[in-house]
């Protein structure tokens, strides 16, 4: 498209927008295949239609709305709520491609009380309402479980997939089956329940499933104190089991307060990147929790989060078919209501509920990372490393990290280890061991200097690619002497960060800065778990290098000294006997036959056993 016929487009589009009411409705962009791609609702349509197309549009997503829009159209509505409605029903019919996306629930199941004869109670996936009624989805498997389990200890509806029909019935075409046997159905088939008591069975089945178990309890309770008045005590008995099962089952719920009657609970929760919310759906009914479900909702155009939930709230309400009438959110809401009034709580059991649902989103959005993060391991590494770019104001992301740590006796082989990790993993290819060369003594900062002054040095001789950040393996003094060798006398720029421990020797803060400085990092977080792994690695390598080292040194002090006990012979005794101190508690007879009498002889008199 030209200039001239892009600002041609602009004008006969901003004509259309000149003439329409400054009244509620629901309005419609189309494309040049006059296909909708936007559905909105406004209080006022022209106001609202009109932004679309001012200069200061900053936002690029809206641009290219406006870039793609050849035709509007718009449906004026009596109020605020009917083109809030309005918008919704447009949505599901066209599914515009640049609305607000939601990742539907369908795969999570839902319980359907069948429309059948004698209707069944079970657990599906498969939405047909013709077929049934059908309540959910269920988000979290075990409370649909624990739901079903419980309808079918207190009712026992059928669980068989005959079609009964009444004539059949009447006929005696059925006979009981297994079920009936094991008491886990009363066999209405062949007449052994009533009709009126089966579907009373399943009247009060809805109830459960609607939430109601409350007002289902106390009437189970009335019943059963009539049964026992009038001496009816089998009946009472029978009673009591299912007034007992529906209280347990009321107990596990979450409990509000019992002057919570019926409201819907709303809160949303943003994704690190903005492009995705995730919105939790609380329904209380007579003071307990009876469902809570999380959707999850794509950003098409930067949506903020008061017109995304907006949006969501009458397509949720009706999808759970909610006719609360207080609805509560986590802030003020511009548009109203007719059939329900929102509240935004500061204190208290509605407070309590909005924390609830604010808990739910964060944990469904922490299951959804773990998700990814196991189909794509890269993705969490490169998470991990920018929370820690983000912690420590790095100018780059940390992808080479590496960790120094010394290991020394009294001064006695003194040695050091450099290890390296890449992506938050360990690189073992690039770990590095040195022999403290220029120290004397147990002196750590002093050898510390050498190791960095070697590693780098010869790094930057060879050209290697220097790290992103060093970690050493201590506090403000391992920080100090490290910087003064790596920016005093290198004159290079290296981010240097420190893990300090506590007087039990555990790992409790991150340093960084100059002078250092603590910086805030929970210690049950997945990047301090990271950390500590650095160093306990760090740690492992540089002992297990001096421990190595003192071993050799050990041998070679006993053996390798002696004259005319080369490395084959002494391989030969290593072989033979397996360690030093056998060697020495050897007869003559015993290392001649290894080694022969004259060597044997010679090891003798250097060992001083002769």
């Amino acid at each position: 498209m030209t200039r001239e016929e892009n600002e041609k487009r602009i004008e006969r589009l901003k004509n259309i927008v000149l003439n329409m009411p400054d009244k509620p409705g629901s309005y419609q962009f189309y494309d040049a295949d006059h296909t909708i791609i936007y559905v909105g609702k406004a209080k006022r349509l022209k106001q609202r239609v009109s932004s679309y197309f001012h200069k200061e549009v900053d936002r690029f997503k809206t641009k290219v709305l406006v870039s793609k829009i050849e035709d509007i159209s718009y449906t004026v509505v009596n109020t605020e709520e009917d083109a809030l409605l309005l918008e919704n029903s447009l949505i599901k019919k066209y599914n515009p491609r640049y609305n607000v996306l939601l990742k539907d629930g369908k795969t999570y199941p839902s319980i359907c009380i069948s429309n059948e004869y004698l209707p069944r109670v079970f657990k599906t996936r498969q939405i047909n309402k013709r077929f049934g009624t059908f309540f959910g989805p269920y988000s979290h498997m075990g409370s649909m479980f624990a739901v079903l389990e419980l309808i079918h200890k207190l009712y026992k509806p059928r669980t068989c997939r005959m079609p009964i029909t009444k004539e059949g019935i009447e006929q005696g075409k059925y006979k009981p089956c297994l079920e009936y046997h094991i008491h886990n159905c009363k066999a209405p088939c062949c007449g052994k329940q009533s009709l009126e008591d089966y579907q009373a069975s399943i009247a009060q089945a809805r109830e459960i499933l609607k939430g109601n178990t409350r007002e289902l309890s106390q009437h189970v309770f009335e019943e059963m104190q009539q049964k026992a008045a009038e001496l009816k005590f089998e009946e009472a008995e029978e009673l009591k089991q299912k007034y007992m099962l529906i209280e347990s089952f009321c107990a596990k719920s979450e409990v509000v307060s019992h002057t919570i009657t019926d409201v819907d609970v709303f809160t949303i929760v943003d994704d690190e990147h903005n492009r995705t919310a995730f919105i939790n759906y609380i329904h209380v009914k007579n003071g307990s929790v009876n469902q809570s479900f999380t959707f999850e909702y794509k950003r098409k155009l930067d949506e903020s989060d008061r017109e995304l939930l907006l949006t969501a709230i009458p397509e949720i309400r009706e999808r759970f078919q909610s006719k609360a009438k207080e609805i509560i959110v986590p802030f003020d809401m511009e548009w109203q209501l007719n059939e329900a009034q929102f509240f935004v709580p500061q204190r208290g059991d509605k407070k309590h509920l909005l924390e609830l649902g604010e808990m739910n989103c964060r944990q469904y959005k922490f299951d959804r990372l773990k998700q990814a993060e196991k189909l794509n391991p890269e993705q969490k590494q490169t998470r991990l490393m920018k929370e820690l770019q983000q912690k420590l104001q790095l100018d780059k992301l940390p992808y080479q990290i590496e960790c120094f740590d010394n290991s020394n006796i009294s001064g006695t082989d003194a040695v050091a280890g450099c290890i390296v990790f890449k992506g938050m993993k360990p690189s073992k290819k690039d770990y590095r061991k040195y022999n403290i060369k220029t120290v004397e003594g147990p002196d750590d900062y002093v050898s510390m200097q050498e190791v960095v002054r070697r590693r780098y040095t010869r790094m930057m001789e060879e050209g290697t690619t220097l790290p992103d950040l060093i970690i050493t393996d201590g506090g403000q003094g391992q920080m100090s002497v490290v910087r003064q060798v790596v920016e005093g006398e290198l004159g290079l720029h290296i981010p240097i960060a420190g893990l300090a421990k506590d007087d039990r020797h555990r790992t409790n803060e991150l340093l960084y800065g100059n002078p250092p400085k603590t910086i805030a990092l929970k210690t049950d977080s997945e990047l301090f778990h990271v950390l500590t792994r650095i160093q306990d690695e760090v740690h492992r390598y540089a002992i297990q290098f001096h421990r190595d080292k003192r071993s050799k040194h050990a041998l070679h002090s006993a053996l390798d000294d002696i004259p005319g006990i080369g490395p084959a012979t002494r391989e030969k005794l290593l072989s033979e006997f397996k360690s030093l101190k056998r060697i020495r508690e050897a007869s003559f007879e015993m290392l001649s036959g290894v080694i022969g009498a004259s060597k044997a002889t010679k090891l003798m008199e250097s060992l001083g056993k002769k």
